[in-house]
């Protein structure tokens, strides 16, 4: 049942994933709770999916990037797929997959002065790890104990007003091509990935959870400029 619970949403090639902008955020430094848009590449123009963040409002302001939260992952309907369970951290951040209340996976991350380490476990296994080397590097490659590539993620570019301003940052997911652009005859901007393998379903949803995880540990932008006598920090 849990994989048919999956495939909707995990069984395409690609996928990207948009914060909404948090004017909240931007103007008065209020941290807001975190949306995401899921999209397909191939059918942009309607979502497949959403992921809604929940959490208490207190330790929102107070703890900011390293509140504990769990976020929701919905089909286009709202119906929900799976959840992340993200505890409060001080030093290395993990973030938990959950279907119906139980766990399937978890992403470490492993602490470096400047490298940007995850080990990422389907259940007690570690199936991949990913060791991004910083600085402004914004691709995530999960390679397995052999160093073959198994999936990517990219932090795309979404236009200078959107990086300096805001912390709505745009995600691509590459699963690896599984043949679906060449069948139905269509176009993708994002470019397809070999890997040597593809994940299985619960993997995906470990990697989404990575996704979640990187865009709070490292893109979550403080606001704060409407109002120059609140000062945010980390």
């Amino acid at each position: 049942l849990l994989p048919a619970k999956l495939e909707p949403l995990l069984s395409r090639a690609n996928l990207l994933i948009a914060r909404d902008v948090e004017w909240a955020n931007i103007m008065f430094a209020f941290e807001q709770e975190s949306r995401y848009i899921i999209m397909d590449p191939l059918f942009s123009q309607s979502p497949v999916g959403y992921i809604r963040e929940k959490s208490n409002v207190i330790f929102r302001q107070l703890l900011r990037s390293r509140r504990p939260f769990t976020a929701q992952f919905t089909d286009a309907m709202g119906n929900e797929i799976f959840t992340v369970r993200r505890p409060f951290w001080f030093i290395n951040s993990s973030i938990y997959a959950e279907v119906d209340g139980k766990e399937v996976g978890v992403v470490h991350r492993r602490w470096h002065l400047w490298r940007r380490i995850y080990d990422l476990y389907l259940g007690n296994k570690q199936f991949a790890v990913v060791e991004n080397p910083g600085f402004w590097n914004w691709t995530f490659t999960l390679i397995d104990e052999d160093e073959n590539v198994l999936a990517q993620i990219d932090r795309n570019w979404r236009g200078i007003g959107f990086e300096l301003f805001t912390d709505a940052g745009q995600y691509a997911i590459r699963f690896g091509d599984d043949g679906q652009s060449s069948r139905l005859g269509l176009g993708s901007d994002i470019e397809e990935l070999n890997v040597v393998r593809p994940l299985s379903l619960p993997e995906r949803a470990v990697a989404l959870a990575l996704a979640v995880s990187l865009d709070s540990d490292y893109f979550s932008r403080r606001g704060g400029w409407g109002l120059p006598f609140l000062i945010a920090t980390e």
